[in-house]
């Protein structure tokens, strides 16, 4: 299982979080995201084993949201 946050820019409302959450949410795989609109963050746990980070990223760039290539683990200080 990992446990990432990703920076998303041009999420500005309930429907970005909506859309991200659900269509990231069924993906096979993922087991949890959660969408930080103020924080222009997206927490997501899943099994690399059956899906890929890029897969996830993808799914989010292709609703027209740009997606930072770092990541950063759960359990560190992004700051």
């Amino acid at each position: 299982m990992e446990n990432v946050i990703l920076a998303v820019k041009g999420m500005s409302c309930g429907h970005c979080i909506n859309s991200i959450e659900g269509n990231v949410g069924k993906m096979n795989g993922v087991h949890f995201v959660k969408v930080h609109l103020n924080e222009e963050k997206i927490d997501v746990s899943f099994d690399s084993k059956v899906v890929s980070l890029k897969e996830i990223t993808d799914v989010i760039e292709d609703q027209g949201y740009d997606v930072e290539l770092s990541k950063f683990p759960k359990d560190q200080s992004c700051h």
